[in-house]
């Protein structure tokens, strides 16, 4: 029987409804603290007994280190450190989505508030300023005009830290109260909902209603194709529809929440999660390779 690792810094809804699904299956899995984790980087001996990890951590950072680790030393993840590392960095995610030919609003990137202050004027007002790193919607500000891009640079810039200092711009585009989030695993696109809101902000952690939204061939072209782009696994994808009916493809989220998903869509997403999770530990062929007393051991597990 394939034995799972969860992966996990708080049990939210989500890891409790994943949790449920495997129990409901009587399926082997075991959960692993991040917190409470050391890794002896010279014998992964312990961690051999997992078919695959399912990650499932709120830190990004402490995800990523931990996936990269595991990676290196054979064991299936999902999703892996390459896709956790592009898909947590907005930069990083629209370079990989526009070299995919992967349709998204106007982005500029500048490093000082004297540039930014430029690229937002030639871009127009209003726009989108983004950390490039960051979740549910935080640290968001739309800018309306040169006032307001003057004092919101200037915050940005006395602050400092490295999520400020990175300026990254998109164009506001007036998706009409809604946009859309699709969940991809594999190469399927399994649902969607509509995420509507009276603010700008559609999230759901922010307030946003969910509906169910029906998967057109376009919405799971785009939404494929996005995920693809980013490595591939199981992943939530954003889309924004503009007013003439374009759709953009706005970000892609490595560790997908689904609690508000699962009745408006009447789709299990956590089983479905499992079935690929499972597909993953059954079906990769690992070399795994070590350090053991001053000896590089290497071997094979199916």
């Amino acid at each position: 029987m394939t034995h799972i690792g969860i992966l996990y810094s708080r049990i939210r809804v989500e890891e409790k409804l994943i949790i449920q699904a495997l129990e409901r299956r009587d399926l082997s899995y075991e959960l692993v603290d991040v917190r409470e984790v050391s890794f002896n980087l010279e014998d992964g001996h312990d961690w051999q007994r997992f078919d695959v990890i399912l990650d499932r951590c709120v830190s990004q950072s402490q995800s990523l280190a931990a996936l990269q680790v595991l990676g290196t030393l054979g064991v299936p993840c999902v999703n892996e450190a390459n896709v956790v590392a592009l898909c947590g960095d907005k930069l990083q995610t629209t370079l990989a989505l526009t070299a995919a030919g992967v349709p998204g609003p106007e982005t500029r990137v500048a490093f000082t508030a004297e540039s930014a202050l430029e690229a937002i004027e030639a871009m127009d007002y209003p726009v989108v300023l983004k950390p490039v790193v960051g979740s549910w919607g935080r640290l968001l500000s739309k800018i309306n005009d040169r006032d307001a891009a003057e004092a919101i640079l200037e915050h940005k810039a006395t602050l400092g830290s490295y999520q400020h200092s990175i300026f990254y711009i998109q164009k506001y585009i007036d998706k009409g109260g809604r946009d859309i989030r699709t969940f991809v695993v594999g190469d399927e696109t399994i649902c969607g909902i509509m995420r509507t809101s009276e603010h700008w902000i559609t999230n759901t952690a922010r307030g946003g209603q969910s509906a169910n939204c029906p998967i057109t061939p376009e919405i799971d072209r785009l939404s494929c194709l996005a995920a693809q782009a980013v490595g591939g696994g199981m992943l939530a994808v954003d889309l924004m529809e503009t007013a003439d009916g374009q759709l953009l493809v706005n970000e892609v989220n490595h560790t997908m929440e689904f609690r508000n998903s699962i009745e408006p869509t009447g789709v299990s997403i956590p089983d479905r999660m499992i079935d690929y999770v499972l597909s993953v530990g059954q079906n990769t062929e690992r070399q795994l390779t070590w350090q053991s007393n001053g000896r590089t051991l290497i071997g094979v597990r199916g």
